[in-house]
């Protein structure tokens, strides 16, 4: 399509939008008495209209049921989980027996680690790419060092070549088949959070089957995003927050994705709790775990039904729309971004380096912008007329216009505001 940086050019493509009517479903943050042009659902979406009801409504039985809220509410709380299972397997390309929903997404690796992270005296290294978001790098550490391993040796660091800013697959490939047998589990976040390149998950599992190990993905910032396939792929395990691309609320509830060729087995090592045990047998007080059939048998605690809300919530949005239409408008509204950025950066003495991939293959919806000639003035000035974006060190914006909500006259507006805070 040939892109035309006006206004009325912008209207039209949202004129022709399907998803344009979701928009309004959606709380937009206020600035200068308008919606805000929101770049940061990766960093926290956008609460949907329909959230508070269904957090009323948990709040409502509680009230009229107290109690008995767990099995006679409008949507019993002791199963309000499984409504997230077949939704969400369509969402990251899974049989609903291998989706749960539970905890927190760091503490659900922890979860993971401990089914997945079996380290031998020869097999015990994790490999994981260099710079990933702290939190796992934190994680990973603490596993190693739990199991009296030292973190310099036992964490093999993917790297980058010197003067790019991306990972190529090659190299990946290339290591795992460096660290072979000494290999444990593979860790590495399906889109890096800092560039937004999408990596190969498909062939990077494939290759660390290949030597023997484990191989597992951090999803935050793929859920929702980008086409997942985690069982066609041969996944073992996978976890991603859901209050980015999938707007649940701050800080709530993890997905988590087990393979269903670990169900069923008792002598799996894992963390076991009540709400991971055989559902129908729950009640019955019994001394033995037994564990549900599917992802379940992970969970530990009784579900957070009032977390859980905003996610259903937003969550039956996806179901309704499904990831196909989402990527479509993806893919469209993220070129016409960085089209605008172009056309901008011709008319300004700063320049604009796009280091996400421009292979579409391997990007979502972030572009991450380093503004050369420009520092952090430029986005205080972004973000006091009506701009929402992310700052990273030293001088990169992250851009990231979900499909859901952001139209194509925000893009235009966009480039607007960038030129007038270069030029003013």
């Amino acid at each position: 399509m040939q892109f035309e940086n006006s206004r009325t050019f912008a209207q039209q493509l949202d004129a022709k939008d399907p998803l344009a009517k979701y928009r309004k479903e959606f709380i937009f943050p206020q600035r200068n008495g308008k919606d805000a042009i929101y770049f940061t659902g990766n960093s926290l979406g956008l609460q949907p209209k329909s959230a508070q009801n269904y957090v009323n409504e948990i709040m409502t039985d509680w009230g009229n049921l107290a109690v008995e809220g767990h099995f006679q509410a409008g949507k019993p709380w002791w199963d309000y989980h499984e409504r997230f299972a077949e939704k969400l397997s369509k969402v990251v390309g899974a049989k609903p027996k291998e989706i749960s929903v539970m905890n927190t997404l760091t503490v659900n690796l922890h979860l993971m680690m401990v089914s997945f992270y079996r380290p031998t005296e020869k097999r015990y290294k994790i490999i994981c790419e260099e710079k990933a978001f702290p939190s796992d790098q934190y994680m990973i550490s603490s596993q190693v060092r739990f199991h009296g391993y030292d973190p310099s040796d036992a964490i093999v660091e993917l790297k980058k070549r010197d003067g790019e800013h991306n990972f190529r697959t090659e190299d990946i490939l290339a290591k795992i088949e460096e660290v072979g047998e000494e290999c444990a589990l593979v860790l590495i976040g399906g889109v890096n959070y800092y560039t937004g390149q999408v990596f190969d998950m498909k062939t990077i599992t494939e290759a660390g089957h290949k030597i023997g190990a484990f191989v597992g993905w951090d999803l935050a910032h793929a859920a929702g995003n980008i086409e997942l396939k985690l069982h066609e792929w041969e996944v073992d395990f996978a976890a991603w927050c859901s209050y980015k691309y999938m707007n649940s609320g701050p800080g709530n509830a993890s997905g988590c994705f087990v393979n269903e060729k670990y169900h069923n087995q008792k002598d799996i090592p894992r963390f076991e709790g009540w709400w991971g045990h055989n559902k129908e047998r729950r009640f019955l007080m019994e001394p033995e775990f037994q564990p549900e059939d599917g992802a379940d048998a992970w969970q530990i605690s009784n579900a957070p039904v009032l977390a859980l809300a905003p996610y259903l919530a937003s969550l039956e949005m996806f179901d309704e729309v499904g990831m196909d239409a989402l990527i479509e408008k993806r893919n469209k509204i993220v070129a016409y971004l960085e089209f605008i950025l172009h056309e901008i950066d011709k008319k300004v003495d700063s320049s604009f380096e796009v280091i996400t991939p421009a292979n579409q293959k391997e990007r979502g919806t972030q572009l991450s912008v380093f503004l050369h000639g420009e520092g952090k003035e430029l986005f205080n000035y972004l973000m006091k007329n009506g701009v929402i974006p992310d700052w990273r060190e030293p001088n990169v914006i992250r851009l990231a216009p979900a499909p859901f909500y952001c139209s194509y006259e925000d893009m235009y507006e966009f480039g607007q505001i960038l030129k007038r805070g270069i030029l003013e």
